[in-house]
């Protein structure tokens, strides 16, 4: 007989900090969160050393059953969520390459957690998983195939945890069965990407290869023409290197206004700045066009989903967006929009396609499925 799974330790580990949340899975109750910050600068050496001071601060738990660890990147290789073993280790170490920067740190807080909580399991809960059901007609590029032969070049989107989170959640809202729930899920924040859910399942994502494609973000330019990059490069003789800076870290909101916040670019818009008052446009303008696509891929969506730190709070951004949706016989009723961080419907009563707003919350949907995968 399987030992019950009750509490379950989420680990998110950064390059330099390690998020924890402890959850009673019976009530799927939180039942303690922190942050650890500066490793590897100035705070613990390593990831062992920062897991060290999370015990120390729950102190000292010996009755947590399992961990489940945030991981970038699974590749075609996972396409769920999957118990740490010997053989998973190699495999998702030969997928560094797909996230040279974030995965290093996700395999260290998993190699950190067998150390000091010996003989607990471990699951690793992939960004890249929800998306794993679109067909080749979404997922691959019209490049030569041998890039996606040798190299994996595909589109395998992110925030995945996020996406599945709403969509288990959106079913019970609508009270609709997972497997006959079509919807478009906005994962709307300083990194936004949104999701085509067609019968409970991802068929399309706006994120590509990397988390650059798509939509506007805080730093990310989001879908650009190939040829004005490497214009760009020819210009300016820029590295590949630097050119991902640009494109990653100097460019979306921040670039056009010079701030990465959404709250900070509403305030200047409503104040008359005129670049901040066109970026918005630009982030609505491209948020809307993904939502028409989307709900006809579909064929036609139960409701749009909004989530995350703009989605869930900008009363601002969500109306400029609805304000679009009108040949999808969706219209916004002002007075529900005011709604900041919980469940509410913010289209009138009489639109064809609801609009949603559901808080989403990755950590406890990777504590599930850390439950659901030892418990097969």
């Amino acid at each position: 007989m399987k030992k019950q799974i009750r509490k379950v330790l989420v680990v998110n580990s950064g390059s330099s900090s390690l998020k924890y949340q402890l959850f009673d899975m019976k009530s799927e109750t939180r039942l303690a969160k922190g942050l650890v910050e500066r490793i590897g600068a100035g705070g613990p050496a390593n990831h062992a050393e920062a897991l060290k001071l999370v015990v120390q601060e729950l102190g000292s738990p010996k009755d947590i059953d399992a961990i489940g660890h945030r991981v970038l990147h699974g590749a075609e290789v996972f396409k769920d969520s999957a118990k740490v073993t010997k053989s998973v280790m190699t495999q998702l170490k030969k997928l560094v390459k797909f996230g040279p920067l974030h995965m290093p740190p996700n395999l260290g807080g998993i190699e950190a957690c067998e150390k000091i909580f010996k003989g607990v399991p471990n699951v690793a809960v992939f960004d890249t998983a929800f998306h794993q059901t679109m067909p080749d007609c979404a997922a691959m590029y019209a490049i030569d195939p041998k890039y996606y032969k040798k190299m994996g070049i595909r589109k395998y989107g992110f925030h995945g945890t996020s996406h599945k989170f709403i969509v288990q959640e959106a079913a019970k809202f609508l009270k609709k069965p997972l497997a006959k729930l079509n919807v478009v899920t906005c994962h709307m924040g300083n990194g936004s990407s949104f999701a085509a859910v067609k019968n409970g399942e991802c068929v399309d994502t706006t994120m590509g290869l990397t988390p650059l494609a798509g939509l506007i973000m805080g730093t990310r330019c989001g879908d650009i023409d190939t040829a004005a990059v490497l214009s760009i490069m020819d210009a300016e003789k820029k590295t590949p290197a630097e050119m991902d800076t640009i494109l990653n870290k100097k460019s979306g909101l921040l670039a056009l206004t010079g701030s990465s916040d959404c709250r900070d670019i509403v305030a200047k818009a409503e104040k008359g700045d005129k670049a901040a008052e066109l970026a918005l446009e630009m982030l609505a303008y491209r948020m809307a066009l993904y939502i028409g696509a989307y709900n006809t891929v579909i064929g036609g969506a139960d409701a749009i989903v909004m989530t995350g730190g703009i989605g869930e709070n900008s009363t601002e951004v969500r109306e400029r967006i609805i304000s679009r949706l009108g040949a999808l016989g969706i219209k916004l009723d002002k007075k529900a929009n005011k709604t900041r961080g919980q469940i509410a419907v913010i289209s009138t009563k009489a639109s064809k396609i609801p609009v949603v707003i559901i808080p989403t919350n990755e950590e406890l949907m990777i504590a599930r499925d850390t439950v659901r995968v030892l418990g097969e």
